[in-house]
């Protein structure tokens, strides 16, 4: 019995350890996006560095302005440019919604010409910004992480970037 309860206890921190390490939410059907604005997370602007995949990645985001904050990320291995997104948030009646494309290294697109990959806006906190399966969190004034839900092969991993703020 002694060893059942023992099993138990570890059983239990070996999962609440792996509950800590999600840090994305899904969207649920039929809820609705938080009232939320540009200004809400504005320190997401900025030209970012850092490492993904094997090599160096790097992201803009503009300030707001037109009620939209635009940003553009590569992912660069082996000196060489894997692929680029395209995109931003947009201030969407009152909330917020990012939406973005994805770019092969010759600047053809991977999705359809009038399509985009989109990210309802779930929730926000003093330093995250929860979108469907992608967060930004503020980690100090020059880092944030990024935390998205990447589907290959029928499976899904939820992958960190870390980026340091370039001056």
């Amino acid at each position: 019995m002694k060893h059942l309860a023992t099993f138990f206890i570890i059983l239990f921190f070996i999962s609440q350890n792996c509950i800590a390490q999600e840090q994305t939410i899904k969207f649920l059907e039929n809820s609705m996006s938080p009232q939320a604005s540009l200004e809400d997370i504005s320190w997401i602007q900025g030209y970012w560095k850092g490492e993904a995949f094997g090599g160096i990645t790097e992201e803009f985001w503009s300030p707001p302005l037109g009620d939209s904050m635009m940003f553009c990320f590569k992912l660069v291995v082996d000196n060489k440019v894997v692929f680029y997104e395209l995109g931003g948030i947009r201030q969407v009646e009152e909330t917020l919604l990012l939406q973005l494309k994805h770019f092969g290294n010759d600047f053809k697109g991977w999705e359809e010409k009038d399509e985009t990959v989109d990210f309802k806006l779930v929730k926000i906190e003093n330093n995250k910004v929860y979108f469907d399966q992608f967060t930004f969190e503020k980690v100090s004034e020059n880092e944030m992480n990024l935390y998205v839900v990447i589907e290959e092969n029928g499976t899904s991993e939820e992958v960190k970037f870390n980026y340091k703020k370039e001056k």
